[in-house]
């Protein structure tokens, strides 16, 4: 799968230690919007997606991330899209660093959601699966990120993939 986006904050520790985490993160649309997750607490947008379960694929995490998030169902995954790869500093004593591959798959699903199975900290932070116009999601995540000195590599990471896919979706309907 090639690499998209690399990315390295200023305050990962060069040369310091650190661990390798692998997420996916699925781009659902239908008709004119796309399937976000809004979280309150943070106010902003981000793809369904989530960490890979030791001896999981990622096609098997693809899945069983957005049906948890989301409760979407019949999630087909159809194509790469690729990778966002990011080194950032690391919270805990454990390492100074934590390197992070962030896998993006094409996907389709129902467009009626079910019920999600969010875990306590997603539901206690507000999260909810819309379905929403990418360029309103995009706007809304760079307002969020212009008011604040504290918007979060995850909120960089998400809006760049926005971005993205909106440039992608843009070439497939001129072509």
């Amino acid at each position: 799968m090639p690499t998209l986006q690399y990315s390295e904050h200023p305050k990962a520790v060069a040369g310091g230690s650190e661990f390798t985490r692998h997420s996916v993160r699925a781009v659902i649309t239908h008709a004119d919007k796309i399937l976000l997750l809004y979280t309150a607490r943070y106010d902003d947008y981000s793809l369904p997606g989530g960490g890979v379960d030791e001896g999981e694929s990622l096609a098997a995490a693809v899945i069983r991330e957005v049906e948890e998030e989301t409760g979407a169902r019949n999630v087909v995954i159809n194509a790469e899209l690729g990778i966002y790869h990011e080194l950032r500093p690391w919270y805990k004593e454990s390492h100074d660093n934590v390197r992070m591959y962030s896998y993006c798959y094409w996907c389709t699903a129902d467009p009626k959601l079910g019920q999600t199975q969010l875990e306590d900290y997603e539901q206690a932070n507000g999260m909810k699966p819309v379905w929403i116009e990418l360029e309103q999601a995009i706007a809304h995540n760079e307002r969020v990120m212009a008011g604040s000195d504290k918007a979060g590599l995850s909120l960089q990471r998400e809006t760049w993939l926005m971005h993205y896919i909106s440039q992608k979706m843009k070439n497939r309907s001129a072509a």
